[in-house]
């Protein structure tokens, strides 16, 4: 079971790698901030509503730092 997991979780990490690949660096950096802000968010609150927060702040940084 534990050898179906991996899999399961690289096949998922592959796919997600590959539906990014025809991003520009300011999307990409907009997914990437609303990722990590989602994390942080619900790291630092301990529930959903932190996470939606995080991720829509983190997505608005993002997407600045990706301006150039």
């Amino acid at each position: 079971m534990n050898a179906t997991k991996k899999l399961m979780a690289g096949t998922c990490i592959v796919l997600t790698l590959a539906g990014c690949s025809g991003m520009t660096h300011r999307e990409r950096d907009t997914v990437i901030g609303a990722g990590i802000g989602a994390a942080a968010g619900a790291a630092i609150t301990g529930d959903v509503g932190g996470a939606v927060i995080g991720g829509a702040a983190g997505g608005l940084i993002g997407n600045q730092v990706g301006k150039h």
